[in-house]
């Protein structure tokens, strides 16, 4: 529910965003970069972070909406469930887990980061490249979440759940082949477009 009178009452970040444009533009080419841009984690990883900070924050609209881009580029359905419930029996690929570690502890305890728990991402094979990656897409997340709370958005359950749905009907394939087809686009600098506050 809106916590303005200026917002709808049911508020959607879209919402948020046309209401007070300032600064948004920058923010989506900012999700491009981090989210679909070059990295040593795919996209599907980088979704798998955005879903597990934002489960973590209780951000049940980023939970939501980042578990449906998760597994529409290839992470099973029985992934971030077990992965917000019991971190170490999680179905997550080893390599993943110091990375999800690390993503999880500068979520709740920032400041108790130490240079083993980097050192822990490294030693499962993971370049420095890795690390600032998985850094980045915490640490917007993190944000994202604060801008959603903050502002009432609702979480829209019925609406994700029914494209989780549709995203669960494609063949994995398909989804897995789109984490190097849908490298570099610029998704949400597109959506801005959408939004009216990107006019190029």
């Amino acid at each position: 529910m809106s916590f303005l009178p200026s917002l709808p009452k049911k508020t959607n970040l879209s919402d948020v965003i046309k209401t007070f444009p300032q600064a948004w533009e920058p923010m989506m080419d900012f999700h491009d970069v981090v989210l679909r841009g070059d990295s040593p984690l795919s996209i599907a990883q980088r979704e798998l972070i955005a879903a597990y900070v934002s489960g973590l924050n209780n951000c049940h609209f980023c939970l939501n909406a980042h578990t449906v881009y998760a597994e529409d580029f290839g992470i099973g359905e029985d992934v971030i469930g077990p992965l917000l419930s019991n971190p170490d029996s999680a179905p997550v690929d080893e390599a993943m887990r110091p990375i999800l570690a690390y993503v999880r502890k500068l979520t709740l305890e920032p400041g108790n980061i130490t240079e083993a728990d980097v050192q822990a991402i490294l030693d499962a094979g993971w370049s420095d490249q890795a690390v600032a990656d998985a850094n980045k897409s915490a640490a917007l997340f993190n944000f994202m979440n604060r801008v959603i709370l903050g502002m009432g958005v609702d979480d829209f359950d019925d609406f994700y759940g029914r494209r989780l749905a549709a995203v669960r009907k494609k063949p994995m394939e398909e989804r897995v082949a789109a984490n190097e087809t849908a490298l570099n686009t610029q998704h949400y600098r597109n959506y801005g477009k959408q939004l009216g506050i990107i006019k190029d």
